[in-house]
Order: structure tokens, then sequence, then C-alpha cells
């Protein structure tokens, strides 16, 4: 499957193009703006962009009003379609954020409920109680995500309500020929719409790529043959930076074993996670690292470690942004990309994932472990990767059986030889394919 051996790119366009937070109903064709990136995507060496929410809303996205428009502040459909045309021109997938479990107070059909009551035709596209209230004083009660009302959640059981988003999504492949879906809160999400949702994919697109938001417990009851192709691996998140952080990487060594060690008790083998290091609803990277030097290391665990990477835009140069600053802090206007030494190394991360088998399927393996140096085995297809992190300031000397002589870095293409030990540079990180 082509997403196995992508890197992703993760655009929030309403921030990025500098729409206002609430919808004003002025269309302007910002999402255009995302055409400046097209090269620095390439560039950078992603081959998929996955958009958080595109269409007509409320404000931030995901309180949708209309599943068939391009919301109004980011322009047309036309001018969506035209980016995701250049995108499949440079050779980029596009992946749209499917926001299922809830609509906005703005969709058509709540307004409908809202104004004809008993006599909606959509009353039962929600969860509702016309004996109770809420917030808004609307004289009846309905369940809203996590609590938060302005949210509706959407009766997936309801067959009317499924055959109207999958006819949406069938839109959606036919106006911008999308390659696939990042499903909003998958954890909430009706196991037998999931199931019907990947059936009714697939017969668009054979390869059609469906990737799950989870947060917590058991990934393999969303991800599996019937429902998810994958989900977000938000429990490697939280290792990845925090690991640097307390200078003990057998934090996120411990979540790699846990999940993707050859033991038979291990969770995810075979899986392909997508695995990041922020997004558009946490700190960004470059914030939330304690130690400035440790910026390249934790993108080089991000390229090296089981799963799909993914980069979201900005944070390759190291953009900053607090997540206690509000959303605005971390889906900022940009008009166009900046590249320098950090995007740069990104792009050699990217170029040596894609490159290679091992790190895009390989088993795991750990080989050294300090709390502050991270050696380990990727293998698959007869070739095997060795990656060697040292988060110290002090060099070290590595003595581990590499079981091989030499190899070549797949990030600077030098040669190394394990002979004597092998030296780690102070904050370094090196992809050794041995020979």
């Amino acid at each position: 499957m082509w997403f196995e051996e992508s890197v992703f790119y993760q655009i929030y366009p309403l921030g990025m193009c500098g729409a206002p937070r609430e919808n004003d109903g002025v269309c302007s064709p910002r999402i255009r703006k995302v055409l400046n990136f097209v090269p620095h995507i390439q560039k950078l060496g992603a081959n998929a962009v996955y958009f958080s929410p595109v269409f007509e809303s409320d404000a931030h996205g995901y309180d949708t009003r209309d599943y068939t428009k391009v919301d109004c502040r980011l322009g047309t459909n036309e001018d969506f379609a035209a980016v995701c045309r250049a995108l499949h021109d440079a050779g980029i997938r596009v992946v749209l954020d499917g926001v299922f479990n809830h609509v906005g107070r703005g969709f058509w059909a709540f307004q409908d409920v809202l104004k004809n009551r008993w006599n909606s035709p959509y009353k039962d596209w929600f969860l509702i109680n016309f004996d109770g209230n809420n917030g808004y004083n609307d004289g009846l009660w309905y369940e809203g995500w996590e609590g938060h009302f302005e949210l509706v959640k959407l009766n997936l059981r309801n067959d009317a309500v499924v055959e109207y988003l999958f006819s949406c999504i069938r839109g959606w492949v036919e106006e911008f020929d999308i390659d696939g879906l990042r499903l909003d809160v998958a954890y909430c999400l009706d196991q037998d719409f999931l199931r019907k949702l990947k059936s009714f994919t697939a017969s668009l697109k054979p390869e059609f790529f469906l990737v799950g938001e989870m947060l917590h417990g058991d990934y393999n009851q969303r991800v599996n043959d019937q429902m998810l192709d994958s989900c977000t691996n938000y429990e490697c998140y939280k290792g990845l930076y925090s690991a640097f952080n307390s200078m003990n990487l057998f934090e996120i060594a411990h979540s790699l074993q846990r999940q993707f060690g050859a033991e038979p008790w291990t969770l995810y083998k075979g899986k392909h996670l997508l695995c990041f290091v922020d997004n558009h609803d946490v700190t960004r990277i470059a914030t939330i690292l304690q130690n400035p030097e440790h910026f390249k290391l934790v993108y080089g665990l991000l390229f090296s470690m089981p799963g799909i990477p993914c980069v979201y835009y900005g944070s390759e140069w190291g953009q900053t942004g607090d997540k206690k600053d509000g959303d605005p802090a971390l889906r900022p206007a940009m008009d166009a990309p900046v590249e320098n030494e950090k995007s740069d190394f990104i792009s050699q991360l990217a170029r040596a994932h894609r490159s290679s088998k091992a790190l895009c399927y390989g088993t795991y393996r750990t080989v050294l472990l300090t709390n502050r140096q991270y050696i380990f085995e990727r293998s698959a297809d007869g070739e095997r990767v060795l990656v060697a992190i040292n988060a110290d300031a002090e060099p070290f000397t590595a003595h581990f059986d590499a079981g091989a002589g030499c190899a070549d870095d797949l990030i600077t293409g030098e040669y190394h030889d394990f002979g004597g030990g092998s030296q780690l540079p102070p904050y370094s990180v090196a992809y050794w394919r041995v020979k």
C-alpha cells in the first residue's frame, strides 16, 4: 500500500491560509496559498498531504455546516480542486479530515430540527430529547461531543446519515480525487460505521487510506483489516519529546518495545501507525523541547521508528507555538515556507526513510540503550539499518555486535567502520545501513 512508504505533511488550512476564526460568510480563495508550498513539500521529501478540515463550518472546521462545500473563507470547490491537482501533479497524495462524529450547530439538517422540531425529517439524525433543554436554550436536549454542545453528535446508527456521508465522500473522490481520510475522534466512532466505511471507500479506490485519531487504549480495536489502516500514535508522541526532556531514552524505547518488539505479546507488529512530534492540537516541538540541540534528534527518531512519519506545517523549520496560548498559537498564518538548516536536515531524513525498506517495513530490535544513548535495528528483506542516537553533549563510544564490519549512513552517505567501537558525536543521529 502506498501509505506504508510515505512521509506525510499536515496542513491546518484555516490557520495557515489566515482565515478569520469565525465564519464571516465572505468568499476568498485563501486555499490557493497552499500552491506556494507545493515545491517546498516536494523538496522536504513528503509525498502525501493531510489537510485538516476544509469544508464549510461555523468556526474551526470541526463544526461542519456543509460537507459538500469548501469553506468560503478558503475559497470555492474549484479553488481547492486546483490545489489538489497541483499536489497530484507533483506526485503528492491528498488525505482529507473526515469529521463524522459530530457537526456544528450551523449544519443544515440540525437547523431544520431546531425550526421544525418533531416534524423535521432529520430529527433522528441526532440524539435528541425534545423534553429537555441545553445551554443554548433551544428547548430540546441533544448529545454533544464530550460535553461540547457546539458540536452536535451524529447518529451513525441511522442509515440515512451513513448514506448522506458516503455520498459526500464519493463527491470528494470525484471532485478532488482524494486518496484517503483522517477520521476525527475515531475512538468515538461506531465500529459498525467503520466497517461500512472501509468497505465503501475500498470500492471507490482499492488503496484508499483510512487513518483514525486515537488517543489511548488498544489501537487494534479499530486498526484492523475490517476498519482502519492506521491511527495516530499518541503513546509514542509523548515519549518522543519527554524522553529527551528527562534525558531518559528508556521511555521511548519502552513504548517502541511494547508496540513493535519481537516478543509475541507486543501489540502492533506489522502495522503502520501515523507518528508525529507535534500537530494542530499540541505544543510545537521547538517549544516543548528543553534543549534546542535535541530538535534534529527527535526528528531522527521519528523518521526511523516503525510507522509513517508526519510533519506539521512550519515545524520543519522550527516554528514555535505553545498550547497554553490557545489554538491560534498552534495554527498560524504563513504566506510562504521557510527553508533553513532544520528543514534541510528533515529533507535528508525523509529521503533516507523512503529509500529504505527496512525503515518503512522493518522489524524492531533494541541493540544498546542508556539514558542518553540509543541504538536500535530495523530489518526487512535482507536490509538492516542501525539507528544510533546520542542525546548527550559529550561524545560516546558504543560497543555492540553490529553483525557486520562496516556500513553507509543513509543520512549523510558517509562510510562507517564498526571496528573498535562506534563513535557517536555529541547530539548526533545516524542511520547505518550495514553491508
